[in-house]
């Protein structure tokens, strides 16, 4: 890995090893000594586009064995993860798509929150986060998964009447 010292070496080698491609400052932070030193090695890998910043505290590791850098995950996932895994359900036409209740292919994926709003575009997938309460968010969302990665989508019967409306 040209271009990588030898503590971003040890470090993205570890990660990988430990199978840990989501992972957070805590889980690196053996490797320092100082906070500073840490927060210079993660601005080093994202520049080197090492590791990709998915919300103030979670990063994605790129793999050793990705062409040219580049890779992606499953967006469900990547969304899990952008949310760390609560208040929020993933819907619009990426849970129809899920569900089965359009062949349309989703050009993004709608994530529904009570934290935040806007857009993002993370590893080739075009986020966008929508304004909602938790109690609609308890009333609208279930656990699936995927890999063993669990995430929220919104119910089956929520994405159909969702279609319906369109």
């Amino acid at each position: 890995m040209q271009g990588l010292s030898k503590k971003e070496i040890e470090i993205v080698a570890n990660l990988e090893f430990k199978k840990k491609y989501y992972f957070t400052k805590e889980d690196i932070a053996k490797y320092f000594d100082s906070d500073n030193k840490m927060r210079f090695t993660i601005f080093k890998l994202r520049k080197k586009e090492r590791i990709i910043k998915l919300n103030r505290n979670k990063y994605f590791l790129i793999p050793i064995k990705a062409p040219k850098s580049k890779w992606t995950d499953n967006p469900f996932i990547i969304a899990d993860e952008i949310m760390d895994g609560k208040d929020y359900f993933i819907g619009g036409w990426s849970a129809a798509n899920y569900w089965k209740h359009t062949d349309q292919v989703p050009m993004q994926v709608d994530i529904w929150t009570t934290r935040r709003q806007g857009k993002v575009k993370v590893l080739n997938s075009q986020f966008v986060f929508h304004r909602t309460t938790k109690e609609r968010i308890k009333a609208m969302a279930t656990t699936c998964k995927i890999k063993e990665h669990s995430f929220k989508i919104m119910k089956s019967k929520e994405a159909k009447r969702w279609v319906k409306g369109k």
